[in-house]
């Protein structure tokens, strides 16, 4: 496929060196100083946004409106995100949108919701803590705020998320219960960004062809 990587950071570049070495081909790249309404769509298959808060809406925006598929793993814009999915739909144009797109996050996602169903009835304190490498924009991480949203929409309770910033660490989120005679934690941390940039290469492989508005949940379906 022929893909423009929307946004040139670490996640950008590494999504352009894997996906190369799969035999794709990036035919178009934004930065600051290249915005992506400046580039040219003409050969383009799919379009990957890992930009930044502040550019991710104009970015996407000019995707769909190009008539271009887009994923996009930018965290911290998403007061904008009900406008993207409105302009895809009214423009029958097909978006993904992840706050993570690692196989294992995504898995972690599920046995949240696993574990917090059965902690619901139980008279427990719920915890978040996450820690990122000291480059991350946003805190907390878009995924310690899915983790959260899941966790209130089952128990009805806020957990309180406690966050790190920790040089050259790619991930990590615990989620605890605790009580005043035990706790139970679960954890997930990333090894590198790999995880992550293979993830956004699947979603921008399957999300070609289709319309509508779509999570990593119909990606792993398949």
């Amino acid at each position: 496929m022929n893909i423009a990587i929307l946004g040139n950071g670490r996640m950008g570049k590494r999504i352009s060196e894997l996906a190369t070495d799969k035999g794709h081909t990036i035919v178009a790249t934004s930065s600051s100083e290249k915005p992506a309404t400046t580039l040219d769509f003409s050969s383009t298959d799919v379009a990957i946004d890992f930009s930044t808060p502040s550019t991710a809406f104009a970015n996407i925006s000019h995707a769909i409106n190009s008539g271009i598929p887009v994923v996009s793993g930018t965290t911290a814009w998403l007061s904008k995100l009900q406008d993207v999915k409105d302009l895809c739909l009214q423009k029958e144009g097909a978006f993904l949108y992840a706050s993570n797109f690692s196989l294992g996050v995504n898995l972690f996602f599920e046995l949240n919701k696993m574990l917090a169903t059965l902690m619901k009835n139980h008279d427990y304190e719920s915890k978040i803590h996450e820690a990122h490498h000291t480059q991350k924009l946003d805190s907390p991480s878009g995924t310690a705020i899915t983790l959260a949203e899941q966790m209130q929409k089952i128990t009805n309770t806020n957990s309180v998320i406690t966050v790190d910033r920790i040089d050259d660490l790619f991930g990590t989120h615990i989620i605890s219960y605790n009580s005043s005679v035990d706790e139970i934690e679960i954890k997930h941390t990333a090894k590198n960004r790999d995880g992550f940039a293979m993830g956004a290469i699947i979603a921008a492989d399957w999300i070609i062809g289709k319309k509508g508005v779509f999570s990593m949940k119909d990606v792993l379906k398949q």
